[in-house]
């Protein structure tokens, strides 16, 4: 029940920001904040906080580099995913951070950037994949 909350909860995500190229705060932050609920009832709060945290700065850095490739939405956003990812285990983690930004690349390359390309539903989808492959 839980990972099929997760995963309309990405799927509303990856629709939004392929229509409106933006994650809304009124989804990204109550959606990181329930895993981490999740994660402190599943006595698993130290695994959640640890991936989040991992996740968030690396999408913040990213950010602060350049701004214009990386929205805020997806700083936001790599917080519950990087959560979720890890409550599935390290491997599942990496998995999901190293799968993301490949996706978004094959994604802007066969679309030759003739629109931005969404970074969430690459998230998403590979965060969604890791929890499925590595559980």
């Amino acid at each position: 029940m839980a990972f099929t909350l997760f995963a309309v909860w990405c799927l509303a995500l990856s629709v939004i920001d392929l229509r409106q190229l933006r994650l809304p705060n009124r989804l990204t932050l109550p959606g990181g904040l329930m895993i981490v609920c999740f994660g402190a009832w599943s006595s698993q709060l130290r695994a959640v906080l640890v991936g989040a945290g991992l996740l968030f700065a690396i999408y913040l850095l990213a950010h602060l580099v350049s701004p214009s490739s990386l929205g805020a939405g997806d700083v936001k956003v790599a917080l519950g995913l990087g959560g979720a990812a890890a409550l599935a285990g390290p491997h599942a983690w990496v998995v999901a951070a190293v799968l993301a930004p490949l996706i978004t690349a094959v994604v802007g390359v066969l679309f030759l950037r003739r629109r931005p390309v969404p970074h969430g539903p690459s998230m998403c989808a590979a965060t969604v994949f890791a929890i499925l492959w590595c559980s």
